[in-house]
């Protein structure tokens, strides 16, 4: 038990540095309107991979080794392709085309998806308490990120597509890894993860701008690298080598509460009433699904 309440803290601790890092990719925005999401997002997943590769190759973790078996090598393209680009990219498209509070709230229905894989296919038993956790938990970043608006909500199908492919992606960011991470090394997953998919967007739509050549736009993208892909990205695939996808899934509710302080701290934003009241109820919903012990299928089988 006390095992996995560390390990749900290393999942919180990762979207914590998630939304932290959010502040820096604002600021890069902000710096000159030719650093775009696509820019963005493909610096981050190359560089960031191109590290973590070259750190595994040195420090003897062979990453070459996970090509070496095909059923690895799929899961591998798998979670690129279907966890890392859409989890990343998506999410900024939806912020782009709509907003943040709209890109938050449907990309939060990814642990929705992850409860569904796992009972389907009878991995675990759907519990009264996962209904009741899920329903809260959405229910406080909708508040967190809308105040109860619903009229900003209102969005094009096409917006509507990318935030379900948003909230996709975060189901399987926290579904695929947990194979791989449990037979090959968690950098050289995460550095595959992150460079593949970062070479995809490349090929699909190469930008390679001409940005300020300021301190800033160096402070920031170091930042949002480090900070904000390599550290946390790294934490989560440790994680799901101890606890279960759902559990990974559910901590993605604190990266908004980490971009609502940093932006108290940071743009000096005042918090309503209704601020305090979503941060209440989505922490009471991630105590609530780790509360009681999940029961496998098999387990109850065995018995």
């Amino acid at each position: 038990m006390k095992s996995s309440t560390k390990w749900a803290g290393v999942a919180a601790a990762a979207c914590i540095l998630w939304g932290i890092s959010g502040l820096f990719a604002k600021g890069l925005f902000n710096l000159d309107p030719r650093i775009t999401p696509m820019w963005v997002t493909q610096m981050r997943q190359i560089c960031s991979g191109l590290i973590l590769l070259v750190v595994a190759q040195l420090t003897g973790q062979q990453p070459l080794q996970v090509w070496k078996d095909k059923g690895s090598a799929l899961k591998l393209l798998a979670y690129a392709v279907i966890g890392v680009l859409p989890f990343q990219y998506c999410f900024f498209l939806v912020v782009a085309q709509a907003n943040a509070a709209i890109a938050t709230v449907i990309q939060f229905i990814g642990p929705f998806f992850v409860l569904a894989y796992l009972t389907l296919t009878k991995q675990e038993i759907l519990r009264p308490i996962d209904v009741i956790a899920s329903l809260m938990a959405f229910g406080g970043v909708f508040l967190l990120s809308t105040h109860g608006n619903v009229h900003d909500l209102r969005i094009a199908p096409i917006t509507l597509l990318f935030g379900i492919l948003s909230a996709v992606g975060a189901a399987a960011n926290s579904l695929i890894p947990q194979a791989l991470v449990s037979r090959h090394s968690t950098i050289s997953v995460t550095g595959w993860g992150l460079f593949i998919s970062g070479l995809i967007l490349t090929a699909i739509h190469p930008v390679w701008p001409s940005v300020p050549n300021v301190p800033a736009v160096y402070i920031n993208l170091t930042v949002v690298i480090v900070m904000g892909t390599i550290i946390p990205t790294l934490w989560q695939n440790h994680a799901l080598g101890h606890i279960s996808g759902m559990t990974v899934a559910f901590m993605d509710a604190f990266e908004p509460l980490a971009s609502m302080i940093g932006s108290i701290i940071v743009f000096h934003f005042h918090p309503q009433m209704m601020d305090y009241v979503a941060s209440v109820m989505i922490i009471f919903a991630v105590i609530a699904l780790n509360w009681t012990p999940r029961v496998k299928v098999k387990a109850r089988v065995n018995k």
